[in-house]
């Protein structure tokens, strides 16, 4: 038995050359918008990590604060009003700012990430804290995020070596006597926890009285909602009463409404698909325009319209399907890269992978979709 071979896989491979040239411009479409949609997630996932490790059911944050990289302090008072609440078992503060860091061997400056916390109670879920959260009852002692950038020296490889570690924080000495592991950020660069003692040492100016972050623990029978919907009416003034899920929230709106950030990553996959939708209308428009003779035969011969267009859009999405593979192919091997490179926690996802494929296959119909009007030109009169 013979297998009869597909018209529109005969009719892309006659001209093998500008098969493959197609397939590099859909795989650089592909790639470019699996480049930006990467990025914008892992905009969005590096700055929640800090929210995501909060050990807290309710988070109480100043009406001004607009980001963790913009916090404003509020009073105190509004968190330990909250013990008040039903379902409430317990509240903490956390202390939010940043500082220049010097390291004393190289003499380099570099904002870093402080969190102030106090050592006794549980309130961050991250990698290392648990083990080394005693370490920073002593006064002067802090823990140092290992995945923060290497401008900030060397200090994890010192650490395991069992090197000494002194770093200067906004002219306050404090040594290194513990790794943890938060991550960088678009807004953060390195990361430093301090118990809350050390860090109004380090940031002498501030108010004892002022907080940056409310967490609240409620109880486990508590009905998170009911206890969520009575602080809202009972501490509205002063004070912005948010679920851990809608923090998470507030931080990815503001930087995808409020940075051109988030903005500029959407225009990227925009011009990627749009790039893509023109190499393929290219393609599929000088392979009408060749056969359209051929076309016209066939219809003499009985082929109606309705086949030539699904010849048409079968190209479409033999093109679409062939220019994915290099496409997501390079997409690994770049995030790979940007991810040693910048240390942001940029992956491959089912769904991002699934997303993609479908704008490519759309990008490639509405390709085919405008190629067509010139096939409707085949007039089977002009071959005979």
């Amino acid at each position: 038995m013979i297998l009869k071979i597909p018209l529109p896989w005969l009719q892309l491979t006659y001209k093998k050359m500008r098969f493959l040239v197609a397939l590099m411009g859909i795989g650089f479409a592909v790639m470019l918008m699996f480049l930006q949609l990467g990025l914008r997630d892992a905009l969005f996932d590096s700055a929640v990590r800090l929210h995501k490790s909060l050990q807290g059911d309710i988070i109480l944050l100043s009406p001004l604060s607009t980001a963790s990289i913009s916090m404003e302090s509020f009073s105190q008072r509004h968190l330990y009003k909250a013990l008040g609440f039903e379902g409430v078992e317990s509240v903490t503060p956390l202390y939010v700012e940043f500082a220049v860091w010097k390291n004393l061997k190289t003499r380099r400056a570099r904002l870093i990430f402080v969190i102030g916390l106090n050592p006794t109670q549980e309130v961050l879920n991250l990698a290392g804290v648990k083990e080394n959260i005693d370490k920073i009852k002593l006064d002067d002692v802090a823990l140092f995020d290992r995945t923060s950038r290497p401008e900030f020296g060397p200090i994890p490889e010192e650490y395991n070596h069992g090197k000494t570690i002194i770093a200067e924080v906004n002219g306050h000495q404090v040594k290194i006597s513990g790794l943890f592991q938060l991550g960088t950020s678009f807004g953060t660069d390195g990361s430093l926890i301090l118990s809350d003692d050390t860090f109004f040492q380090v940031f002498h100016n501030r108010d004892r009285g002022l907080i940056d972050i409310g967490l609240i623990k409620l109880q486990p029978e508590a009905n998170a909602r009911i206890v969520l919907e009575n602080m809202k009416n009972g501490l509205s003034e002063g004070v912005t009463v948010l679920s851990k899920q809608e923090y998470i929230d507030f931080e990815k709106n503001y930087w995808n409404t409020s940075t051109a950030i988030g903005f500029i990553f959407y225009l990227g996959a925009i011009v990627g698909f749009t790039v893509g939708t023109i190499i393929v209308y290219q393609i599929l428009y000088a392979d009408v325009s060749e056969h359209l003779s051929e076309y016209a035969t066939l219809k003499a011969i009985g082929y109606t319209n309705n086949y030539l267009l699904g010849v048409v859009f079968q190209e479409s999405l033999i093109l679409a399907s062939f220019g994915y593979i290099p496409g997501i192919s390079i997409s690994l091997t770049l995030y790979t890269i940007v991810k040693q490179v910048t240390l942001l926690p940029i992956y491959m996802s089912w769904s991002r992978a699934l997303l993609i494929l479908i704008l490519t296959i759309s990008m490639c119909i509405v390709s085919g979709a405008i190629a067509i009007q010139k096939l409707r030109d085949a007039d089977p009169v002009d071959v005979f």
